[in-house]
């Protein structure tokens, strides 16, 4: 099962970070108040360097009527690059050779990763492997054997360090090099259960996370993570779910970015098989071993993706600031709906629908969602 993919990102690859100094105004500019992953990209694409956004960035904010903005302070992103290096990790930016080429292909790729160990786990094809914290005897059984055959035929398994099917991947592909990517810092470790794979995953494979150090997880840093892992791998293959679960919304990002979405069929009495027994209603890929998987990455549908910004064809123009603002927030409810889909509907045109929404963003009026969604802050 896939979709076609939402427009890449255009932020300029030789504008990463090479330097100490660039680093921390990287971090300066992706920890400042209301910037998120999306608006960073938008405004590196505007103004080139990281530089020119972080002078530019206060005078954003008053035309969009946020008075004495405050960019993060300078010496929070050198603590953070200090202490983070002083930890062993290493800070990995969009743009740079080994950033992860799959994750560049988003809405909102993370500016910056914090990673420990070995970064040429990267370079290999990636499969992710997702499933329930409460997992049963056969899933994870399936689980290990399908990790453990796919690492042998060259893939690297990236999974989420939870508890669970994420574990059980993790620990079948120690040897081969697995990734885990993490919902907080590379210091906190979560669930305590997996303190363990914290310490052994960095000897073959990689950690990596977009928070800062000592930050402990909460709820809307999951669904974070979960769009990470569906970023960067080919395929993202449920194990086992229920209907309503942190698998299916990393199953949603792959579909919104054109990913394959593989599922192993289950009881339909267990409830944790209900998700991965609709995903394959639906189209999903039937997984019973690694060569179902192999197979269909080699014989993808063929199909047409769209990569260019779309264009209202029923274009409005000289619209007052204050009612293209009015217009798109009527467009905006509490439950989140693609960008592209706004920009449509708004019948504005594309540039000026994505000005305007990082206004309303830097206002705290909208609410940006992983898969390059929007909705209407609360």
């Amino acid at each position: 099962m896939k979709q076609t993919s939402l427009p890449q990102n255009q932020t300029p690859l030789q504008q990463y970070p090479r330097t100490q100094q660039d680093h921390i105004n990287w971090i300066r500019l992706i920890r400042s108040r209301r910037v998120g992953p999306t608006t960073f990209h938008r405004l590196m694409r505007k103004h080139e360097t990281v530089e020119a956004c972080l002078d530019e960035l206060p005078h954003i904010a008053k035309q969009a009527g946020v008075n004495n903005y405050q960019l993060c302070p300078y010496d929070i992103a050198e603590a953070e690059f200090f202490e983070s290096q002083q930890r062993g990790y290493r800070p990995l930016c969009y743009g740079a050779p080994e950033y992860p080429v799959l994750l560049t292909d988003t809405h909102d790729a993370p500016p910056l990763l914090w990673t420990k160990g070995h970064l040429e786990c990267l370079a290999k094809p990636t499969i992710a492997l997702v499933g329930a914290r409460n997992a049963s005897s056969l899933g994870r059984r399936m689980t290990q054997t399908l990790a453990n055959d796919l690492a042998q035929a060259g893939y690297s398994v990236v999974s989420g360090l939870a508890r669970g099917i994420d574990a059980v991947a993790h620990k079948a592909t120690l040897e081969h090099g697995t990734i885990a990517v993490v919902a907080g810092g590379l210091d906190v470790h979560y669930p305590r259960e997996n303190e363990q794979l914290y310490k052994d995953i960095p000897q073959n494979g990689l950690l990596l996370t977009e928070q800062p150090s000592g930050l402990i997880p909460q709820a809307r840093h999951f669904p974070m993570r979960n769009r990470i892992i569906a970023g960067m791998a080919q395929a993202v293959v449920v194990l086992e779910g229920a209907a309503r679960s942190g698998s299916l919304i990393t199953a949603r990002n792959a579909l919104d970015i054109g990913r394959d979405v593989m599922a192993v069929p289950g009881h339909p009495f267990d409830g944790r098989a209900a998700g991965c027994n609709f995903l394959i209603r639906d189209g999903a890929v039937l997984v019973r071993s690694a060569q179902d998987v192999i197979e269909a990455l080699a014989h993808p549908e063929a199909e047409t993706v769209e990569t260019s910004e779309p264009e209202s064809t029923n274009t409005v123009m000289d619209v007052s600031t204050a009612n293209a603002h009015a217009k798109i927030l009527g467009l905006l409810g509490s439950a989140a709906v693609p960008e592209d889909t706004v920009i449509r509907d708004s019948g504005l045109p594309a540039r000026k629908v994505s000005q305007h929404l990082m206004d309303l963003e830097m206002q705290g009026q909208i609410e940006r969602q992983p898969g390059g969604l929007l909705a209407r802050a609360n």
